[in-house]
């Protein structure tokens, strides 16, 4: 993680995925061009992988955003195709250079490091529950929570490095499966023939030097739990709730039901003092041994009551997008919107339902259910390959679990299938991210690693043969040369980045002239349309500055290239509303400028086409009703001022349709009546905010007191 990147977790993840994914794959064709052979196995995930590979690369073509869908929502990132291709390069690698007699060390060090580092990452997060944050420390110099938004509330739901208590909860579960399979390596003692002698006392011996490590495994466990209850996560509790409860079937069939119940102690414990975050069953788990009534204070007078936002239940809102992303899915059957597009087609078929929730103006650019994503975005095409690719794996997993081969083989299984399940609930309830992805690919690839492993030996040749043919040198410096070239592309990313990232402090601080150069510098690095459309709205208010200082050629230059950016912008993503939003901004604040008709005839084409891509975003009717509104200004004609009149007025009546609780539009509208003269509809108006919104509204007490 960054504080100097825009976006502070995952963009940073992503690009180090980026370069790790560049770096497998330079050496693992380095081996080959050494090795003068193709290194690659096989395996029968292949091809159900490709497949779905196949659908994202279909869908890119037909995206109506394809630059999005190559590289991902920016923000996300994760999802993009190229970001799917590199955890389709560590996938194929992974099989291709680790299969053999070793595969069951390299596996085991590979769950170790990943216990590590997910300790780590609990241990950073936990003085966050106190209200001493490490990351507020990194960042702000100060040991406290306070560099966070009111969004992030680690004192309330702890998140660490992972960047939302959602994805730390999935992250965790996962790799409290992985230490599962440790603690089932010791529960489960391998039996011998206790007739022969050498083999008496073995399972006592065992048991005394495996002392240590379960304990370890047992506290590592309950912190873990432990940690997902700090998540307040919902989804990653019930995978792992989920999944302990098929384990005590398997060891219940097993007979062994003596040693998996510390682990379901361990549970009880937790639960019982950190609770589930669910109020249905954290009411049974609150004691009270007080019997006493509580006494009223009476020291303080009464409080008047104040106005609080209802805010919604945040499955309630998860339904709403639910219901859009099916719509999206039946509006683009076959191959979606286009990767990564959601945040821009969600608005083609927004539900009004949704203008009833808190979040009623948030952006929301994944579905936040990964199989409805997909088949908003890819299609049902896209949405069957990535179930198939799915059911593949879990099928060759239960698979191999039902042949036992070996006691440590079937553990390695059922642990890999849990911490699977486990992303597959996660999943459902949110979307996935950099790290949950590399278990997703990751778990199938060691999966495929135990269940294929080569019985041949490798065939030893020295990588260092000093025979090497002047083609190999040839291919190694091709090679070469294209892993430096993505390896400066990842830099220059990051670099872009970080420009924009200063630009838009810059600009919320209304530094334009020093915004306009660093998006100008980012562009240099990297080519992003979301840059362009920050830069013309940058450059935009940099004009106004130079027109009030009457500098008017400066003016007139600065309007141009905005404009330019801004046209740039929307050819490379025409469906994006944001953008036609950016345009319409930019026209009303050309009209301050020139204090003429034909920026808000621009504008108001800018929002009409806004309305077209999302028709039941209250907002835009609002604008529409304002631009309008100034046109009945600067209209002489009587016939056309009266005409512009009522399309204000049904513009803002539209708004109030769409969001009945809209306070801005009521506030506007009396604004607008007071102004054509209605003062008794413009006093209706506003009393409705006072009784039915807003009691405290002092804005609009003394917009009363004027009338």
């Amino acid at each position: 993680m960054s504080s100097i990147t825009s976006e502070l977790f995952e963009f940073n993840k992503m690009l180090f995925i980026y370069g790790i994914s560049i770096l497998v794959l330079f050496f693992w064709v380095l081996k080959m061009i050494l090795l003068k052979k193709i290194i690659l196995k096989k395996t029968p995930f292949d091809i159900p992988f490709l497949i779905f590979i196949g659908s994202q690369v279909t869908s890119t073509l037909f995206s109506i955003d394809k630059h999005t869908s190559l590289f991902g929502y920016y923000g996300r990132f994760n999802g993009g195709l190229l970001s799917i291709l590199s955890y389709a390069i560590l996938y194929f690698g992974f099989t291709a250079n680790f299969l053999g007699s070793e595969s069951g060390k390299i596996i085991q060090k590979l769950f170790k490091t990943s216990l590590v580092s997910s300790f780590l990452v609990i241990l950073w997060g936990l003085p966050g529950r106190l209200g001493f944050d490490l990351s507020c420390f990194i960042f702000t110099g100060r040991l406290n929570n306070a560099c966070w938004t009111d969004q992030f509330h680690p004192e309330l739901r702890m998140f660490s490095t992972l960047g939302q208590p959602n994805w730390l909860g999935a992250y965790l579960a996962i790799n409290f499966f992985l230490a599962f399979y440790f603690l089932l390596r010791i529960m489960f003692v391998p039996e011998f023939d206790y007739s022969k002698k050498e083999k008496k006392g073995y399972v006592e011996r065992h048991k005394k030097s495996m002392l240590v490590p379960l304990l370890l495994l047992y506290g590592y466990l309950f912190l873990n739990f432990s940690s997902i209850l700090f998540t307040r996560s919902r989804s990653a509790f019930i995978s792992v709730i989920g999944g302990l409860l098929l384990c005590c079937g398997y060891v219940i069939i097993q007979r062994r039901i003596k040693q998996i119940l510390p682990l379901l102690f361990i549970a009880f414990i937790s639960i019982l003092i950190f609770k589930t975050g669910f109020q249905s069953l954290d009411r049974y788990l609150t004691f009270s041994f007080s019997t006493k009534k509580p006494v009223m204070s009476v020291s303080q007078p009464p409080q008047a009551p104040t106005y609080k936002v209802q805010i919604s239940e945040s499955f309630d809102i998860r339904k709403v997008v639910w219901k859009g992303a099916i719509d999206l899915a039946n509006k683009f059957p076959l191959f979606g919107s286009g990767v990564e597009t959601f945040a821009y087609a969600y608005y083609f078929v927004r539900p009004i339902s949704h203008n009833a929730t808190s979040e009623w103006d948030y952006l929301y650019n994944k579905a936040h259910n990964e199989y409805l994503n997909y088949a908003a975005t890819t299609g049902y095409i896209g949405l069957v390959s990535y179930l198939f690719m799915i059911g593949i794996c879990i099928w060759l997993t239960l698979k191999q679990i039902f042949k036992q081969k070996s006691n440590d083989e079937v553990f390695l299984m059922i642990s890999l299938i849990l911490a699977y399940f486990s992303i597959l609930i996660t999943n459902f309830f949110g979307f996935s991210t950099t790290t949950i992805n590399l278990f997703f690919y990751g778990i199938p690839a060691i999966g495929m690693v135990v269940l294929y492993k080569k019985d041949e030996k490798e065939s030893q040749q020295n990588l260092y043969d000093s025979s090497s043919s002047t083609s190999q040198w040839l291919y190694i410096g091709i090679s070469t040369l294209v892993a430096i070239f993505l390896i400066i592309s990842v830099v220059n990313y990051f670099l872009a980045d970080v420009n924009y990232a200063r630009a838009d402090a810059f600009s919320k601080n209304g530094d334009y002239q020093s915004s306009a150069r660093l998006l100008t510098q980012a562009l240099k690095y990297r080519y992003e349309h979301v840059y362009e459309d920050k830069l013309s709205y940058v450059l935009t208010n940099l004009a106004v500055l130079a027109s009030y200082q009457k500098q008017a050629k400066l003016t007139t230059d600065i309007q141009t290239l905005a404009e330019n950016y801004n046209k740039k912008s929307i050819e490379a993503s025409p469906k994006n509303v944001l953008y036609w939003k950016t345009r319409a901004k930019n026209q009303y604040l050309f009209y301050q400028i020139s204090l003429n008709s034909q920026p808000l005839e621009e504008g108001i084409k800018a929002l009409n086409q806004a309305r077209e891509l999302a028709p039941t975003d209250p907002k835009i009717p609002y604008s529409l009703a304002i631009f309008k509104s100034l046109l009945y200004d600067e209209e002489k004609d009587r016939s056309q001022k009266e005409e512009l009149r009522q399309q204000s007025l049904q513009h803002v009546n539209e708004s109030i349709d769409l969001k009945p609780d809209f306070r801005d539009s009521y506030f506007l509208k009396a604004q607008l009546l007071k102004k054509y003269g209605d003062k008794i509809g413009a006093r209706r108006a506003l009393e409705f905010i006072l009784k039915e919104l807003n009691p405290a509204d002092e804005e609009v007490k003394k917009e009363l007191e004027s009338l």
